[in-house]
């Protein structure tokens, strides 16, 4: 039993209503992150914005969610869980509500940003409650839920989000979360317990301003970094020099204070910070091929949105399937077999995804988008399984915002990476096949190009130069799914640092009751 147990065991129907209880928060704070990004063209014609204005809406929630999710873990040692629970459910609905009603940039830019800082609540507040619900050797299976809730965002959001944006409008995004917020506070108000007082404690405001202003900074060079050129903007250098500055007083604080902002004892647990190592591998990981695969399949492969859509939800329920199988493996297989499995499922589908070409079969493409889909579910269930095998209840609230904290730097790394490699890598193969196009290249004379490719008139030129940019572009996708598998190989030697967490346990599913 867990300091949050009682004595009672409760029933499996009870346990099975609960476990979807805790999930949804976190599902409603993911999924509205993924359908988001779909409608914000729609939302800058609607509200007469200009492209770089309406990516505020996008960064303006995640420079939030960075500040806050450190803060939270902490806040619930002294408050208690359920109670900042609840008040985030709140507030992330409410403040969606407002972003749908919104009639201009500045109001739903505030709004965004005051529902990033309840989101930022949500995932680590379910996390945590799901491992306090289940007895330890029932981890695997709470897991594989709550890794169902958080993938149903990146891999069904696009798809969802292209439905509502075209059927309805860009507003009924943030009218969604209401009914998913009301019902998930109805039931945590009426089935979750209340634990125990708890002496919380203290810890450095200092520390925990340091680290917010640092992630901050990281996360809007991330976010903004490609539209300001990197490191030509002025703007960029002031902010990393903030960042490793603000990063520096954080590990001084850190090291140096009688009550530091996190407990040194969570930095000393090997399969903690292995796991939290591995988790921006896998944020990487997931919405790095985010960013390649649909556009991969609209731009090259011709596709329309919504086919493009129905050819990736394969993908979502081969993780859906693969997460309840991998639930039910943890506690029977060493869990760092599973993640070495599920990382060279992940790499192998995006290696072979870098041979695809516009001619590539639709089944060829489902295959591989689902293996990848089943590679997700076992390196991603098994990681939060031993990330936290030997960790206390008493420190599960802070670890689980900082799991949830390198997830969201995760996604960030991966899809400014991705797209700037992208970008650059596609002006470059331009212009080096540019290069080769040329009346008196002597490789022309033995061959003849078709009457739509003449280079002796100016139509000829432009479909030439048309079908340059999209092989250019083919080149380029390929370089990056190549990327994306080498840093997901480079990073398979963490699981030797990883203990094995799995012991013979014994006992009914459920550690806590109301």
């Amino acid at each position: 039993m867990t300091s949050e147990a009682s004595a009672l065991p409760i029933s499996s129907l009870r346990l099975g209503v609960m476990t979807f209880t805790l999930v949804m928060p976190a599902m409603m704070q993911v999924l509205d992150s993924a359908v988001m990004s779909v409608a914000l063209t729609q939302m800058q014609g609607s509200l007469q914005a200009a492209q770089d204005q309406v990516a505020w809406v996008l960064t303006s929630y995640l420079i939030a969610v960075a500040l806050l999710t450190p803060l939270w873990g902490a806040l619930a040692g002294r408050f208690g869980r359920k109670p900042l629970f609840l008040f985030a459910i709140f507030g992330f609905t409410v403040a969606s509500i407002l972003s749908g009603l919104s009639d201009s940039m500045t109001e739903i830019c505030i709004m965004r940003f005051i529902q990033g800082l309840f989101g930022a609540a949500l995932v680590p507040f379910s996390q945590a409650s799901l491992y306090s619900l289940y007895k330890k050797e029932y981890h695997g299976i709470a897991m594989s839920w709550w890794g169902v809730g958080i993938m149903i965002g990146p891999v069904l959001g696009p798809t969802l989000g292209g439905y509502i944006t075209e059927l309805y409008n860009w507003r009924y995004v943030f009218f969604l979360n209401l009914p998913v917020g009301a019902l998930a506070f109805v039931l945590i108000w009426t089935l979750m317990p209340r634990p125990g007082a708890k002496k919380g404690r203290a810890f450095s405001y200092l520390g925990y301003t340091m680290l917010a202003l640092a992630v901050a900074s990281l996360q809007f060079i991330l976010d903004r970094g490609e539209r300001l050129d990197w490191f030509s903007s002025p703007l960029i250098m002031v902010l990393a020099g903030c960042a490793i500055a603000f990063a520096w007083v954080f590990l001084v604080d850190s090291f140096t204070s009688p009550k530091p902002f996190i407990d040194p004892a969570i930095l000393r647990n090997r399969n903690f910070v292995c796991g939290m190592a591995l988790r921006v591998v896998f944020g990487i990981l997931l919405f790095g091929s985010l960013v390649l695969i649909p556009p991969f399949l609209q731009k090259i492969g011709g596709y329309p949105i919504l086919e493009s859509g129905l050819i990736l939800a394969p993908r979502g329920l081969a993780t859906m399937v693969a997460s309840i199988i991998a639930g039910r493996m943890v506690s029977k297989v060493d869990p760092r077999k599973m993640i070495a499995f599920g990382m060279s499922c992940g790499a192998s589908s995006l290696w072979l995804m870098s041979y695809m070409t516009p001619d590539s079969s639709r089944e060829m493409l489902i295959a591989l988008i689902m293996l990848q889909g089943f590679g997700f579910a076992f390196f991603f269930v098994p990681v939060s399984i031993a990330t936290f095998s030997n960790m206390s209840s008493e420190q599960r609230d802070t670890g689980t915002s900082f799991f949830a904290l390198t997830g969201n730097i995760g996604r960030s790394v991966g899809i400014a990476m991705v797209a700037g490699f992208l970008a650059q890598n596609s002006q470059t193969n331009r212009a080096v096949l540019n290069e080769h196009i040329s009346p008196f290249n002597p490789a022309l004379d033995h061959m003849t190009l078709p009457d739509k490719w003449n280079m002796a008139d100016v139509a000829g030129l432009a479909s030439l130069g048309q079908e340059l940019s999209r092989q250019a572009a083919i080149i380029s996708y390929s370089n990056d799914f190549r990327l994306l598998a080498l840093i997901v190989i480079c990073c398979m030697p963490l699981l030797l640092l990883i203990q094995n967490p799995n012991k013979k346990t014994y006992g009914k599913f459920a550690a806590s009751t109301v």
